[in-house]
Parts: structure tokens; sequence; C-alpha cells
């Protein structure tokens, strides 16, 4: 290459980055113009509807696959948890979700639940959806409740004398659970107790075996009502005519179970609703167990009642691990 080459090859690479930096500097001159040029009354109200749109959108993601806040309604749990308690639930150990619900809203929302590491364990505490009552296809409304899971898919489980038993063998409760002797059974607790018609109380229940995928319920017409609305809240109807038991219209004698179920009860057993009394919790409704409790303070004082409200925080409960 000659030297008159070489000057205008020089030349040319020289004009490229010229144009480049040109570029460069008109982009940086219309954003800083675009920053000082006011926003209109729509363009504000625009903006400030993405930014919330993006940080709902973040905030359900978080909600869904990672980390939740949930605040404990009851003390159905006591002493392990606390009415008032704010924990954060690890939502990827039991298989993250999609968004379940609009934050702030409580509106749900159709989800799909991906595998996670492990499935529900006997003593786990468990958050999970609620399944709803024992004779309502669907809950009144979504709620999330906080249980301890006593029993799994395929187990046989008994309460005798308030005492539970798993497959035969005892299970203590929690050195954090309490009994409440001073309250008394109710003669009609009998008629309220999962599943209808068979007589079991809050103190002695079962033997029942906990339904899990595959296993076979055989029907008559004494025992449908029992499993009437388990059944349908697998999707399907189920009627006595009379003669036969009729399943999506067709006769039969028994149900293959179509999913895996936990028992769920609370530690504080004599002032607990759980699955003694509406039933066995899917464990694809099972979407996380709590961490830590990271607040917790008196949820009957009023918000504005700000000095009381202070003063109620529980600061030997703040970094609680639950177990």
């Amino acid at each position: 290459m000659d030297v008159m080459e070489k000057k205008s090859v020089e030349k040319g690479r020289k004009n490229f980055f010229q144009k480049i930096w040109f570029w460069y500097k008109e982009r940086r001159k219309r954003a800083k113009e675009k920053k000082k040029k006011p926003q209109t009354f729509g363009e504000a109200v625009v903006s400030w509807i993405k930014t919330i749109v993006g940080a709902l959108i973040i905030v359900m993601f978080i909600n869904g696959f990672l980390v939740a806040s949930f605040v404990v309604p009851t003390g159905s749990m006591e002493n392990t948890v606390m009415t008032g308690d704010f924990l954060f639930v690890n939502k990827f150990i039991y298989g993250p979700t999609t968004p379940q619900i609009i934050p702030f809203l409580n509106i749900p929302l159709p989800y799909i639940k991906f595998p996670g590491p492990k499935k529900p364990e006997r003593g786990d505490v468990i958050v999970f959806v609620f399944p709803g009552e024992r004779d309502e296809v669907k809950p009144r409304e979504f709620q999330y409740y906080l249980k301890r899971c006593i029993a799994i898919a395929g187990d046989t489980l008994q309460i005798i004398n308030k005492k539970v038993f798993v497959n035969g063998k005892e299970v203590p409760l929690s050195p954090t659970g309490k009994y409440d002797y001073s309250e008394p059974l109710s003669p009609y607790n009998k008629w309220e107790t999962f599943p209808p018609g068979r007589g079991f109380t809050r103190d002695n229940y079962g033997p029942i075996v906990i339904p899990k995928k595959g296993d076979e319920i055989y029907l008559d017409g004494k025992n449908w009502r029992e499993w009437e609305y388990f059944i349908k809240k697998e999707g399907h109807d189920i009627f006595f005519d009379g003669v036969s038991v009729l399943i999506d219209g067709k006769p039969t004698n028994k149900y293959v179970v179509e999913r895996d179920y936990c028992f769920a009860m609370g530690d504080n057993r004599d002032h607990s609703s759980d699955s003694r009394y509406w039933g066995f919790v899917p464990y694809e409704n099972v979407v996380g167990a709590p961490l830590i409790v990271y607040m917790s303070w008196d949820t009957n004082i009023p918000l504005y009642n700000i000095i009381e409200k202070i003063k109620s925080i529980r600061w030997e409960r703040i970094g609680k691990i639950i177990k």
C-alpha cells in the first residue's frame, strides 16, 4: 500500500469516528431536551401507571417464585406462631408458582405450579391455599392458611383422646404447641367434622387413610355422601339415584383419586379449624414454608393509634425461626 492509499484509509477512518461521535452527541442532546421538557398531564398519568404496573409485576414475580410475606391472622398455631406475627415464607421449596393473586386487591388468578425440591413431609409447618369448607366445592374467598402437616398421602391417621397416631405410631405435640383442657367438647362436634356422617370428633378421630393419587374409594348408597364434596372438588359430579352411585352420569362403585393430599392441624389443638373439620389439603395447594418472624405486634390495635401500636411490638419474637 503506497503513501496516498494510507492517507485515504486514515481519512476514511477519521470521518467514520467523527460521524459516530456526532451521532452520540446528538442523542445526548435530545435526551437532555426531553428531560427538560415539561410533561403534559396525560403523559404524567401514563408514566405513573407504567411505574405502578412495573412495580406490581416485580412484586407478583417475587411473591410467586421466591419469598412472600404472610401475617398470621388467628391463634390456631400458638405458640409456634402468634396472632400478629409477620413471616417471610419460602415459596420455592414446594414448587414456585405463577402469581396467584393481584397484590393488595386479593383477586385470585389462574396459576401454574412448577415442581419443587420437595413435597410436604410429616411435621412441616406449611402455608397453603385454603381448599374450602367441608360442604362447599370452592372457597368463598381466596385465603392462605398456616398449619402443621401431620400426615401425608397414603398414611393412616387416628386421634385417641387427643393423642395423634400416624401409621400406628404416636406423634407428639410440638414443643411449642398446646392443649386446652378447659375447653369443653360440644355435643354437636361429631356433626361438624370431616367426613360427614362418620361421627368423628376433635379429640377422637379416625382411623382414616389420607388419599393419594391412584387410590380407589369404594362407593355405595351408604357412604357416597362422605365423599361427595371431596369428589366434586376434584372436578366431578356425583349423585345417588336410589339404586346406583353415578359419577359424571355413569354408574360406578368406585372412584379413583386424582391428586395427592396431606392432613393439616393447628398446634393449638383445641382452638384450630383444620383438616378435622374441612378435610384434606391437596399437595398442589401447598405454596410454602414459613422461615422467620420479621415483625410481630397486636393486630387488634388500629393503625391510627400508632403509639399503642408501637408499644405492642413483641421484640422477643422478631428473628424467631419457625420449626
